[in-house]
């Protein structure tokens, strides 16, 4: 299952949108490699960049959130910190498992899931915000 940003994703802030891309693009490549049972030093960088690039993802969005005052930042937050641990749980468990792939594939679903669900419902809602402004 291909990990794709369309643009009912958009949230309307170029910054955001940018780097919701990327993440997409990286996911995907992530996905890619298990699907093609890449060697684990492979699989392991790709999970390590993209951990970096959510870290750096949620900094960028929060200051951005910080920045225009917005409401909800806290539970904007809270999710991130949650995203961030599943992430970290990913690895651990891959690791875990000596490598198995299927870890990986299974991971794809619930990615694709909270990203997209996180998207349309909180993200949108900042973008909401900012043309209130």
């Amino acid at each position: 299952m291909a990990i794709e940003w369309t643009p009912d994703l958009s949230v309307g802030v170029e910054l955001i949108d940018e780097q919701h891309k990327i993440w997409f693009e990286k996911a995907n490549g992530l996905f890619e490699a298990g699907k093609e049972r890449k060697a684990r030093e492979y699989i392991n960088t790709m999970i390590d960049f993209l951990d970096d690039y959510t870290k750096q993802h949620f900094k960028d969005e929060e200051a951005y959130m910080e920045k225009i005052r917005y409401p909800e930042i806290e539970a904007q937050k809270k999710a991130h910190a949650s995203f961030i641990n599943d992430l970290a749980k990913l690895k651990s468990d891959y690791n875990e498992s000596g490598g198995n792939i299927l870890v990986i594939i299974n991971a794809n679903k619930m990615v694709i899931n909270w990203l997209t669900k996180h998207i349309k419902t909180m993200d949108k809602k900042i973008g909401e915000y900012a043309k209130t402004l």
